[in-house]
């Protein structure tokens, strides 16, 4: 859905939003940035940013996401602080609780039936025609396309996938000279686009530019963490669905913190996952989740 959402606007429903996540107007803060990122000083200091291009709605997507990393961060035990176990276990942990809650939380059905009137009243002019069911369509249409951030659920992994790659054949001695034409030939190999210059192309993310290589697989990782922990989340909370449906996010906000959270690094990565979802990394609980949410779609 296109048309002009002023950044204001967005601002105001993603404060709306996230302060129902878990949001904290005495510890947290909410800036704006060309790429949105989260960073904790402590764990009652989360600062997070977001992006709001006025053609669409997507910074309350990003919003979401980077409110999922301050969640984790904030939900550490305050006992740890000071110490090297006050953060996030993992990378991929930290990236399963982001697309958590901007995915399997922030584009769902229940979701939306409680938030969409809202959108509709702040933006009449863009939405007010729009039924709710074509506005969860267009949310989660399956496109592929040139950001990585902007990625359907489907064809979000093949970026990542693109970007491993291209990161071993940098370390195999890729003259960075040729890496942007390898870049768009693999863009167009895997995603069948044609991209138009570098500022949405090998530029796009900041990870490389400040040293980051290697971080790009922990998207991925976290996209199959964050549905096998929703699985078990599911499983021991009663009334999901309806609670988000009415707007209500507290059960799930604790049982993470509980289950997740408060642990800080106190466990090595793979028992903290053992520990909250019973079992090792599986990618089926992820798949069955895109097969039902977007094959029948």
């Amino acid at each position: 859905m296109t048309g002009h959402f002023p950044a204001e606007k967005q601002r105001q429903l993603s404060l709306e939003i996230v302060r129902r996540f878990g949001f904290d107007d005495t510890a947290w803060r909410l800036d704006t940035a060309p790429h949105p990122f989260a960073q904790s000083l402590s764990t009652s200091d989360i600062r997070i940013t977001t992006r709001e291009p006025e053609d669409s709605a997507d910074g309350l997507f990003a919003t979401m996401h980077e409110c999922g990393h301050g969640l984790y961060e904030y939900g550490v035990d305050p006992a740890f602080e000071r110490t090297p176990l006050a953060r996030g276990a993992s990378l991929g942990l930290h990236e399963s609780q982001s697309r958590l809650w901007e995915n399997l939380v922030g584009r769902s059905r229940p979701f939306w039936s409680w938030f969409y009137p809202r959108l509709q009243e702040t933006f009449p002019g863009e939405l007010g025609s729009v039924d709710e069911e074509t506005w969860f369509r267009s949310i989660n249409d399956v496109s592929p396309g040139l950001i990585r951030i902007e990625a359907d659920e489907a064809s979000y992994n093949l970026h990542i996938i693109l970007r491993f790659e291209l990161e071993q054949q940098i370390m195999s001695g890729l003259d960075l000279r040729e890496l942007p034409q390898v870049w768009n030939e693999m863009m167009d190999r895997y995603l069948h686009v044609t991209v138009p210059d570098d500022a949405r192309g090998v530029l796009q993310d900041v990870h490389w530019s400040r040293g980051g290589f290697g971080y790009f697989p922990t998207y991925s990782l976290g996209n199959v963490y964050s549905v096998q922990i929703w699985e078990r989340l599911r499983a021991d909370v009663d009334d999901v669905d309806e609670q988000i449906g009415r707007g209500e996010f507290s059960a799930i906000r604790e049982w993470l913190r509980e289950n997740l959270h408060r642990h800080g690094r106190k466990h090595e990565p793979a028992e903290t996952l053992r520990r909250v979802v019973g079992g090792p990394v599986d990618p089926e609980p992820y798949l069955r989740y895109l097969q039902g949410k977007l094959a029948t779609a």
